[in-house]
Order: structure tokens, then C-alpha cells, then sequence
């Protein structure tokens, strides 16, 4: 990760802020920047960089925070961590001014913000090979950025402006595929250049991440038939990480899963209960969670997570393969196509490969080792099983929110509520910089 490089007057463009420039005279300006291609490669770094390190402020940290405190999928350590502590306590302890809200939308809308400068500038890349590695790289991000606010916000901005109008979590999410597609065209008409390889940081695969997350966001938008093809575009082989050190750490094991300070898994059952709880046997269980802690005294024992969480230098992936067969499996089983949804969702059950390695730290969870689907054809019963798939498939990834809405599980205030809210309110720093900020959700 030596290769970050965070140009902090630029990553510092924000929504609704005061139009003065404080010029620092030794650095380069942000019309330099843009107008080179090594500028630009610069700048794609910084984006990556921002989304994935920073420890409390990275976007990877708070949507994993957020996403898992809401639904019980993660349990609070020290109380004294208190914006995360109100998090977990849902409804109303969570207000305009939580930390984890706050800068789950305003590093995200950073990152957006930025993405949306490179590819504004793109052209200025005049090799056609850089210039297609640079509008995946920013696709790849402002896309993942769009997502994030789409999974915990009703409404969000597309546009930097004076009070930026807001519009539907749909409407973020289709525009991120429909950016994703143009790059990917470009990107099979001009191949990356060895040069943009050379210099951006290593890790992430963009073909095969730009379909995976066309399959992503076309499924939360509700268009299954998109969500099929792209899914089937991605070579089930094929890892995209993001890759940290000593100096750029795993956000999740440097602020939680590293110690038994902040939060860790619920239980063994990662929270999970009923229908939705891990079958006996499920060898993802023991990958995620330290289900024979050492010898220890309790004040002793380590944190319970483990999974993509174990080091400083233990890479997190874009997405893991099984997400794009079970991203096939429920859209076959909501397109009414129960025989193609089982066979799909058999793909994860009956998966026996180990995980993937990059020396001794890996980059997807095993196989789950489980017989085939057995329960009742009802597409009821077999999105139950495919929801139950995901939340153990995905663990600790942030998408258990937006999951329980999606399949419609009870909510807040509902008997057997697995969330304590629908939506985050939008933060107090955008309300007061931005009139254009709706009402916030009442939960």
C-alpha cells in the first residue's frame, strides 16, 4: 500500500462547503492535477484509499458498524463507545449527529465527489489503454460509494452543488450501473495499459468487479434480468481485494475485531435465530467466528470475529464469488423461477473448496459443506433459505440491513423485529449546509 498516496486539498472537496481556496503554495493545485494522466492515477489511489483505510473514518469501517449494530449481527463491547453503542440501541438513540452516521455519509459522498472529478477529467488520460483503467477505477468506486448510500439512506445527492438536490436510493443505484456499463464497454474496447497497472494500487480485478457490481446493484434495484447476466460475466475465479498494511491497515481488525474494545459478533450463530439460523455442520461458522477460543481466562479471550478481519495486512474483498450465484439464486426465485433459484443456491450450499489464499490470509470464506436444499418449492421457503445463505455467506460485510429489508423481515416494532431501524437520518452537517435536505425517516 506505499503506493497511497492521499492529496488531502483534493480528498477534502466536500457538499455544500464555502467556496474560499486556501492555496498551499508547495502543493500541486487541483487543475494541475486533473490535466495528467499520473495526476489522475494519483487521484484513483486516493479514492481507494479513502473508501478502504482510516480505521473509524473509512467508509469499510462504518457501513460494517453500521450494518451490523443495526441488526444485531454485532454487540457492543464497551459502552463507552458510544456512538456506535447508540447505533446498536437503534430508533431514536440514533440522531443527526451520531459519529458513524455522520461519517458513513460524508466519507462516501467524498469518495463520489471525487470519482466524479476523475471522470470528468478523464479525457486528459490521452493513451486510450490508461485512460479506460482510469474510468473503471473511479466507476468502480463512485459505484461502491452510491451502493453504501443506497443501503442506509432513503434519498442521497447526485450532484455537487449548492444545496444538491436529493433523489430516490433507486435512483443512486441505477446510476451507478448505468456508469459501471460504460466503463466496462470502454474498458473491452481499450484494455488497461501496463503503465496505469504499473502505477495504481494493486488489488482489485475491474473487469470482473465492474459485473459484480452491475449484479450487485441491479439486484437491490429490482432489476433481476440485469442482475442475471452480469452475475454470469463474473469469473468465479477471479479475487478483487483491498489490500492493506502496517501503515494502511484492515480498518475492522485495527478499530474492533484486534481487540475487545469496541464490538464483535453476537454468538456463534452470528445473531442469526429461527429460520435464519446456521445448519449444524455449516464450515463458513468456524471461518467467521473463534468457535474454540484459547485456553484463556474470560478478561483474556480474543475477539470473536475472525473471517477477513485478522490482521492489519489481511486483504478484504470487493465482493466474494458466492455473492454473484446467490445474487442469481434470488433473482430466479423473485422472477418466479424456483427450479434455476435451487440449482443456484445449491452452487453455495454444496461448495466444499477451501478458501482462497494470498500467503496465509484469504480472500473468500469456504465452502459450506452442506447437503442440498431439501425444504419445501415455495419461493417463500426458498428466499428464506437464500437470505440465510447471504447472511452467513457475507458476514460482517455491512449488506445485513439493506438484506432485511429486501426480503421483508419484521422491523422495528414488528414481533421478532431483526432491526432496530429502516434508515439512518441524514446527518446534522448536512442539513445545516444544504436546504435541500428531506425529512428525516422516522426509523
Amino acid at each position: 500500500m506505499k503506493k497511497y498516496t492521499i492529496l488531502a486539498a483534493l480528498l477534502a472537496l466536500s457538499l455544500g462547503s464555502c467556496n474560499k481556496e486556501y492555496l498551499n503554495p508547495s502543493s500541486a493545485s487541483q487543475q494541475q492535477v486533473v490535466t495528467s494522466s499520473d495526476g489522475l492515477i494519483t487521484l484513483c489511489n486516493g479514492l481507494q484509499a479513502r473508501y478502504s483505510t482510516g480505521g473509524l473514518l473509512s467508509v469499510i469501517y462504518n457501513s460494517v458498524a453500521a450494518g451490523g449494530l443495526t441488526t444485531r449481527e454485532l454487540n457492543i463491547l464497551n459502552v463507552g463507545n458510544i456512538e456506535e453503542y447508540n447505533v446498536s440501541l437503534g430508533a431514536g438513540n440514533v440522531t443527526n449527529s451520531n459519529g458513524v452516521v455522520r461519517n458513513l455519509w460524508t466519507q462516501a459522498n467524498l469518495v463520489k465527489a471525487n470519482a466524479d472529478l476523475v471522470l470528468a477529467n478523464a479525457n486528459n488520460a490521452t493513451d486510450l489503454g490508461t485512460r479506460s483503467g482510469i474510468v473503471a477505477y473511479a466507476s468502480v468506486f463512485r459505484a461502491l460509494s452510491l451502493g453504501t448510500l443506497a443501503q442506509f439512506f432513503e434519498q442521497a445527492p447526485l450532484t455537487v452543488q449548492e444545496n444538491a438536490p436529493f433523489v430516490p436510493r433507486v435512483q443512486l443505484l441505477q446510476n451507478a450501473v448505468a456508469q459501471l456499463e460504460t466503463a466496462a464497454t470502454q474498458l473491452a474496447t481499450n484494455p488497461v495499459s501496463a503503465d496505469f497497472n504499473a502505477k495504481i494500487v494493486p488489488g482489485i480485478d475491474l473487469a470482473n468487479t465492474i459485473q459484480a457490481l452491475i449484479a450487485r446493484y441491479s439486484l437491490q434495484a429490482g432489476d433481476y434480468d440485469k442482475a442475471l447476466a452480469a452475475a454470469a460475466r463474473v469469473n468465479l475465479t477471479s479475487r478483487s481485494v483491498f489490500n492493506f498494511d502496517d501503515n494502511t491497515r484492515n480498518p475492522i481488525f485495527e478499530v474492533a475485531f484486534g481487540n475487545r474494545n469496541v464490538f464483535e459478533p453476537s454468538n456463534v450463530n452470528l445473531g442469526l435465530t429461527g429460520a435464519l439460523a446456521p445448519e449444524a455442520g455449516d464450515q463458513r461458522i468456524p471461518f467467521y467466528i473463534r468457535t474454540t477460543p484459547p485456553p484463556l481466562p474470560p478478561a483474556a479471550q480474543p475477539n470473536l470475529g475472525a473471517g477477513f478481519y485478522t490482521a492489519n495486512n489481511a486483504p478484504i474483498p470487493v465482493y466474494v464469488p458466492n455473492e454473484m450465484l446467490l445474487i442469481r439464486a434470488e433473482a430466479y426465485a423473485r422472477k418466479g423461477d424456483l427450479t434455476n433459484a435451487v440449482i443456484e443456491l445449491n452452487r453455495v450450499r454444496t461448495s466444499t473448496a477451501a478458501a482462497s489464499f494470498a500467503g496465509t490470509l484469504p480472500t473468500s470464506p469456504p465452502g459450506a459443506g452442506l447437503p442440498p436444499y431439501s425444504g419445501p418449492l415455495t419461493a417463500t421457503d426458498i428466499l428464506t433459505d437464500i437470505l440465510r445463505n447471504r447472511n452467513i455467506e457475507l458476514a460482517f460485510q455491512g449488506f445485513r440491513l439493506d438484506d432485511s429489508r429486501r426480503f421483508g423481515r419484521p422491523g422495528p416494532g414488528a414481533t421478532g423485529s431483526e432491526r432496530n431501524r429502516n434508515f439512518f437520518p441524514y446527518p446534522r452537517t448536512e442539513r445545516e449546509n444544504n436546504a435541500s435536505t428531506p425529512t428525516d425517516p422516522q426509523i
